[in-house]
């Protein structure tokens, strides 16, 4: 699969069936190549999929991420072969492993060491397609479009062996060179980046701070942080400065283009638009869509 320059990312449980409706046609009337959608703790994956495809003619959609722990390696083969034999092979199935409170506390699995466990799962669910293939029902008929949430060293190399690429989140354009050093010339790099189209430094990192809440305590991301040059002071109050105005890109559609094109220049084969509201409400911000499009 060959993923377009720009794709976008927004948080889909609090739109209704027209707001989704209204999200896909919008984007496929801007330009933009891909939705990426997530898997929380509203709209199911699968489910979910399928609505947004129904809804687009030639938008590619894209889990962003389904979690490994809410359902079986042969039940991701079947959602992921269904939705693409249907819907002319515009599904793409975003894997990752979550995070612990996410798993334990809410589904009731127990999280275990990312790498060994996603490994595993890619694994089986290898053998399912083989099996479930070898009963001439129709599965193992569509490509196999999979990519991985990786973050770390490891997890990039798994993504680059087993899967077309990785779909890193919360990060800024050195990610990019740490990706591919893990995963060699193989795999896409696909790059998520949070934007505000707005000239207020204070109402944007206020934006900013909000979005950045759920994620500021989570050591996949703060590692990550770490790794690309942020220290713990970085951390406090919800955020330095620095780190909120990496995170959220906010200006002019100019100035946040011109950064946004710093992936590129590193390598990145997509960049995902996160357009965040400045007022802070949820949904996505469809000025800042018009005006980053193309």
């Amino acid at each position: 699969m060959k993923f377009g320059k720009y794709g976008v990312f927004t948080f889909t449980d609090m739109l209704d069936a027209r707001g989704l409706g209204e999200l896909c046609g919008r984007l496929e009337e801007l330009g933009y190549s891909t939705l990426w959608y997530p898997e929380a703790m509203g709209y199911e994956t699968f489910a979910a999929g399928a609505y947004l495809l129904s809804q687009s003619q030639k938008l590619v959609v894209a889990s962003g991420i389904a979690n490994i722990y809410a359902r079986d390696p042969a039940a991701s083969v079947m959602g992921h072969d269904t939705l693409n034999r249907l819907y002319d092979n515009r599904f793409v199935l975003g894997l990752g492993v979550s995070h612990a409170p996410l798993v334990n506390d809410v589904r009731g699995h127990q999280y275990s060491r990312p790498v060994a466990t996603m490994r595993a799962y890619l694994e089986a669910m290898n053998q399912a397609w083989e099996a479930l293939g070898s009963m001439g029902m129709g599965v193992g008929t569509a490509p196999r479009q999979v990519v991985l949430a990786a973050l770390g060293p490891k997890m990039s190399r798994l993504a680059a062996d087993m899967t077309l690429g990785v779909f890193p989140y919360n990060i800024t354009p050195d990610q990019v060179a740490q990706s591919r050093a893990a995963m060699g010339k193989q795999g896409a790099i696909i790059c998520e980046q949070k934007v505000c189209l707005c000239e207020d430094p204070v109402e944007a990192r206020a934006a900013a701070r909000a979005a950045l809440s759920f994620y500021i305590g989570l050591p996949n991301y703060y590692n990550n942080w770490f790794r690309l040059g942020f220290t713990e002071a970085d951390l406090a109050d919800g955020g330095s400065d620095r780190l909120l105005d990496a995170m959220v890109l906010w200006g002019d559609a100019a100035s946040i283009k011109a950064r946004l094109d710093q992936y590129f220049e590193q390598g990145a084969d997509q960049v995902v638009i996160q357009p965040l509201r400045p007022d802070g409400q949820p949904g996505p911000d469809y000025a800042a869509l018009e005006a980053l499009a193309g």
